[in-house]
C-alpha cells in the first residue's frame, strides 16, 4: 500500500517538477553548492543587523529597528531545528507555549497567555491566510493547513505589537514566506527517515524562465507509521507549493498555487494511574511513550442516525483516515511603485474539504466489576423473561457474538469509554487586500503611512456525528461487548451494539457563511533619527448567516437485541436560522526609541476585539460574545553584531473570559454538564530571547518567558463560589517555559560539521478551574550533528533523548471543572517518547 501510494504521488510531483528542470535556460545557470550556502549559515544567522522582517510592518525593516516583538526564522535555520510539526517550531520562540503531542497537525499554542487553543495566532502564507478564520470545522487554518517543506523560505511571527492592524482576530502572526525564483536558478531534494516509521521526501527548484520571470515549485511526500502505535499509519499524504514571478518596470506581479492533500491521526489523552488507586501505574497496559487509543477496532464502524425524514442514514467511517484534508489555494500578489506610491494587491481564493476521524478521551477507567453493576437493572428488563432471567452481565470482545470472552480480571481489571466522532466539512474562502504606503516629509520628521482595504468572503458546511465506544485499558485497544448472559451462559441481548456503548450521542448539521470589510490605516512617524511613533487602526463589518437543523434524543433505532441504540439523537425536520453583523475596532500605538546604533528600547498598547466567528452560526443556541484582549508591551533590544539579546515585559487582560467549561457526562453520553464562570483572564510576564556567540565555533542561543496566568473577577450566575477560582493559575498555562540552543561549529577541508543540542523546559500546569490536580514541571533534551561536505547535507537528530516524562494537557472532556480526585494528573496526553531522524539532502 505505501509503495502505492508513494508511486501515486511521486509521479505527480515529478511531472510537474520535471517541466520546471527541462527549461534549457536553466542548464547555464551558475551552481552554488550546499557547502558554500551552509557555510554561511553560522555567520548569517546570528547576524540580527542584516534580518529583514516584512509582516506587521509598512514596508521591510530591520527586526532590531521594529517596535514590537518579532522574531525569524530562515530555512537553514528551520531545517537545524527539523521539528517534529509546526508546533514544535513555534515553541522555540519566546512568549507561545505550546502543546506538541497531538501529531503532526491539530496542535495547540497559546501566545503570552491568552487561553484559548490557538491563542488568536493567525497563521499567513504570503501575507495572506488560506483561510480567514482562525478555526475551521475541525481544521484549522494554523498548523492543521500550513505546512513547513522546502518550498518556504522564511517563517516571520509577530507576537502582540501591530498584528490587530494586519490580520483579523490576530493577538500574533506566523507568516510563512514563499521561495521565489531568481537569475540564479537552485535545486534541493531532502530526503528523511525516522526511526518511527517515517518516510519523506521533499524537493524545490526555482530559477529562471525568460527574461524577468522567474518560477519556483516544490512540495513533499510522506509516510508516518506515527510516534504512538495506532496499528496502521499515522501520516500520509503530500504538498505542492509553485509560483511564477514576472518582474515589472515598477514591481513585480506573481501567481502562485497550493495544493494539500494529507491525513494525519490525532492522538488524545490516554489513561496514566488506576483511579482506584493513582499509585498504580498503567504502564503495562498502556505504554506511557508509545500507547494510544487509537486501533484498528476502529476502522469499520457503522454510525446510525434518523434523518429528518425519518429515514436512519449510515455512516461508515474509518479511524485509519484522521484528519483528511483536501484543499487548492490560488493567489495573485502585485506591487507597483507609482513615484513614492507603493501600491500592493494581494489575492488568494482556497477550496477544500476535511474529514475528521478521531477517537477522543471522556471518562476516567473503572472497575468492570462496577461498569457491568450499573447496566444490570437496564438489561434484565430489556432481556429477561419470567423463564429466562438475566443472570449476569460478561465482557466478550466485540463482534464475536459474546463467545471471545475477555476477563478484565486477567489485565487491569478495568473497563473503559471514549467517543467516535466523525465529521463531514466542505468549507471555502476568498480573501484579498489592496493597500497604498507612502512616505512624507514634514517639519518634524517623515511619516510612512499604509491605508487599506480587506475583504473576504467565506464558509462552511458541517455534519458531525458521535458515538460512545467500549474498550479495554490496552494501547490499540480492542473494543468489547457487554453481554447479558441465561443462568446456562446463553446470550440473551447486548448492552452494546459491537463496541458501541451509546449510538449517536451528538448529532449537528448545519452551514455557515461570512463576510468581512476592513479598513486599516498605520503611520509610522520618524521624529527623528532614534525615535518612532508608530500607530495603527483596523475597523471591521461582519456579516453571518447560516444554519444548523435541530435535533432530538431518546430516538430507538428498533434493535431489539441491544441498548445502544435506545436513547439515540435524529433531526427533527426543523432548524434554526441565524443572521449576525458584529463589528470590531483594533488599533495599536507605538513608541521607540534607539540610544546607540545597537542598543533600543521601545513601549506599545495594543487592542483586539475578537467577535465570534462565522461558525457560531451552526449552533441551535449560538453564544454571541465579542472578547477583547488589551496587551502592553515594553522591551529592550540589543545587538552586539553576531550575538543579540531582546527582552520584552507584557501585561495582557482578556476581557470577558468565558470560563464555563462544558463537561461530559456519562449518563447521557453527551458534553451537557457545565458550570459557568465569566470574568478576567490576566497574565503578566517577561519574554527572553537572546543568542550569545563568544568565538567562532561556539554559539548559545535561547529563550525563556515567566509569566503570572490568573483568573480575575469571575461571577457565576447559577450560585457557585468563583472565590476558590479568582487568582487560581489558567488551566494548563505554565509560569515558566523555554529552551536553551547550544551549538559548536567545525571546519576541516571542505567539511563543516555543527553539534547542537535542545533543552525544553515548561513548568507545573493544572488541569482544572479549582488548581486541584497538577500536571508535573517537565524537561527534555534534544541533539543532532550535522555534516555538511559540497553538494551534500547529512544531518542525525534525536528528541527526548532521556525518555523524560511529562503530560501536555489532561483529559478535558471531564477535568476542567473538577480536577482528576488525584494530586498529580491520572489521565492525560504525554510526551513522545526518544525518537530519532536522518536527514540526507543534495543542493544544486
Amino acid at each position: 500500500m505505501f509503495s502505492r501510494f508513494i508511486a501515486i504521488h511521486a509521479r505527480a510531483l515529478a511531472t510537474v517538477s520535471a517541466l520546471a528542470f527541462a527549461a534549457p535556460v536553466l542548464a547555464a545557470q551558475p551552481v552554488e553548492t550546499a557547502a558554500v550556502a551552509d557555510a554561511a549559515v553560522a555567520d548569517a544567522a546570528v547576524e540580527t543587523e542584516s534580518e529583514i522582517i516584512v509582516t506587521g510592518a509598512s514596508r521591510a525593516q530591520r527586526r532590531f529597528d521594529a517596535s514590537f516583538a518579532v522574531n525569524s526564522l530562515s530555512q537553514d535555520e528551520v531545517r537545524r531545528i527539523a521539528p517534529k510539526n509546526y508546533a514544535e517550531l513555534l515553541g522555540i520562540m519566546p512568549g507561545i507555549h505550546v502543546e506538541a503531542t497531538g501529531g503532526e497537525v491539530q496542535n495547540v499554542t497559546r501566545v503570552r497567555g491568552i487561553p484559548t487553543d490557538r491563542g488568536y495566532l493567525i497563521f499567513q502564507q504570503d501575507g495572506l491566510p488560506l483561510f480567514h478564520e482562525i478555526d475551521g470545522v475541525f481544521f484549522n487554518s494554523g498548523d492543521g493547513m500550513n505546512r513547513f517543506d522546502l518550498m518556504t523560505e522564511r517563517v516571520e511571527v509577530v507576537r502582540g505589537g501591530p498584528a490587530p492592524i494586519y490580520a483579523s482576530s490576530a493577538a500574533a502572526i506566523a507568516n510563512n514566506i514563499t521561495v521565489t525564483g531568481s537569475e540564479e536558478s537552485r535545486g534541493m531534494a531532502q530526503v528523511t527517515l525516522g526511526d518511527t516509521g517515517l518516510y519523506r521526501l521533499d524537493l524545490v527548484q526555482s530559477g529562471k524562465i525568460a527574461d524577468r520571470t522567474f518560477y519556483a515549485i516544490g512540495g513533499f511526500l510522506r509516510h508516518h507509521d506515527g510516534y504512538r502505535d495506532n496499528g496502521y499509519p499515522n501520516d500520509k499524504g503530500g504538498q505542492i507549493r509553485a509560483n511564477i514571478k514576472r518582474e515589472l518596470d515598477n514591481g513585480f506581479i506573481k501567481l502562485s498555487g497550493t495544493y494539500l492533500n494529507d491525513k494525519n491521526t490525532f492522538y488524545l489523552p490516554i489513561p496514566l494511574a488506576d483511579p482506584r488507586n493513582p499509585a498504580v501505574s498503567l504502564d503495562p497496559f498502556i505504554n506511557f511513550f508509545t500507547g494510544t487509543m487509537n486501533s484498528p477496532s476502529l476502522r469499520g464502524l457503522d454510525i446510525s442516525y434518523r434523518d429528518g425524514n425519518n429515514s436512519v442514514q449510515t455512516l461508515q467511517r474509518d479511524l485509519a483516515d484522521g484528519r483528511h484534508i483536501r484543499f487548492g489555494n490560488i493567489g495573485l500578489q502585485y506591487e507597483g511603485d507609482f513615484g513614492g506610491w507603493l501600491v500592493a494587491a494581494n489575492l488568494g481564493y482556497t477550496k477544500g474539504k476535511n474529514s475528521f476521524d478521531a477517537f477522543y478521551s471522556t471518562t476516567n477507567p473503572v472497575d468492570a466489576r462496577t461498569f457491568a453493576a450499573g447496566f444490570l437493572p437496564a438489561a434484565r428488563t430489556a432481556f429477561g423473561t419470567a423463564a429466562t432471567p438475566v443472570a449476569r452481565l460478561g465482557y466478550a470482545i466485540a463482534g464475536s457474538n459474546g463467545t471471545a470472552v475477555y476477563d478484565p480480571s486477567a489485565a487491569s481489571g478495568l473497563v473503559m469509554s471514549g467517543q467516535y466522532r466523525a465529521v463531514e466539512s466542505d468549507f471555502y474562502s476568498g480573501q484579498g487586500t489592496l493597500s497604498v504606503t507612502r512616505k512624507f516629509v514634514t517639519g518634524i520628521g517623515t511619516h510612512d503611512v499604509k491605508a487599506g482595504i480587506y475583504g473576504a468572503a467565506y464558509g462552511a458546511t458541517n455534519l458531525a456525528v458521535y458515538s460512545d465506544m467500549l474498550i479495554e485499558v490496552a494501547g490499540k485497544p480492542r473494543t468489547l461487548d457487554l453481554v447479558a448472559y441465561g443462568a446456562s451462559g446463553q446470550v440473551l441481548g447486548y448492552v452494546t451494539d459491537n463496541g458501541t456503548l451509546r449510538a449517536t450521542t451528538t448529532l449537528n448539521q448545519g452551514e455557515a457563511d461570512g463576510k468581512v470589510l476592513a479598513l486599516f490605516a498605520n503611520d509610522t512617524w520618524e521624529i527623528v533619527p532614534s525615535l518612532r511613533l508608530d500607530a495603527g487602526i483596523r475597523h471591521e463589518w461582519y456579516d453571518y448567516s447560516g444554519y444548523s437543523l435541530l435535533s432530538t434524543g431518546g430516538i430507538d433505532l428498533g434493535n431489539a437485541t441491544t441498548l445502544a441504540d435506545n436513547a439515540t439523537r435524529g433531526f427533527t425536520g426543523a432548524r434554526v436560522t441565524t443572521k449576525l453583523k458584529p463589528t470590531a475596532t483594533n488599533w495599536t500605538v507605538g513608541l521607540g526609541y534607539d540610544f546607540t546604533s545597537n542598543l533600543g528600547a521601545y513601549g506599545r498598547v495594543s487592542t483586539l476585539e475578537v467577535p465570534p466567528q462565522a461558525t457560531v452560526a451552526l449552533s441551535t443556541t449560538p453564544t454571541i460574545v465579542t472578547t477583547v484582549a488589551r496587551q502592553y508591551e515594553a522591551g529592550i533590544r540589543a545587538d552586539f553584531g553576531r550575538s543579540y539579546l531582546f527582552v520584552t515585559g507584557f501585561y495582557t487582560k482578556f476581557d470577558p473570559f468565558n470560563a464555563s467549561f462544558v463537561a461530559f457526562n456519562p449518563v447521557t453520553g453527551r458534553n451537557d454538564q457545565s458550570v459557568p464562570f465569566i470574568g478576567e483572564a490576566i497574565v503578566k510576564g517577561v519574554e527572553v530571547d537572546g543568542r550569545f556567540v563568544p568565538v567562532d565555533w561556539l554559539s548559545l542561543a535561547g529563550s525563556v518567558t515567566f509569566a503570572d496566568p490568573q483568573y480575575r473577577n469571575l461571577q457565576n450566575t447559577a450560585g457557585a463560589d468563583p472565590s476558590a477560582v479568582n487568582g487560581n493559575q489558567i488551566i494548563r498555562e505554565p509560569k515558566v517555559f523555554g529552551n536553551i540552543r547550544p551549538t559548536l561549529f567545525f571546519e576541516t577541508g571542505k567539511t563543516q560539521i555543527e553539534v547542537y543540542g535542545r533543552l525544553d523546559f515548561v513548568g507545573k500546569r493544572f488541569v482544572d478551574l479549582f488548581n486541584q490536580t497538577s500536571m508535573a514541571a517537565y524537561q527534555t533534551l534534544a541533539a543532532g550533528v550535522t555534516v555538511n561536505r559540497d553538494a551534500w547535507r547529512f544531518q542525525l537528530v534525536g528528541d527526548n533523548l532521556t525518555n523524560a516524562r511529562g503530560v501536555t494537557e489532561g483529559n478535558p472532556r471531564t477535568d476542567q471543572l473538577a480536577g482528576q480526585d488525584a494530586s498529580e494528573a491520572i489521565y492525560g496526553r504525554p510526551l513522545f517518547g526518544r525518537n530519532f531522524r536522518f536527514i540526507v539532502s543534495r543542493s544544486w
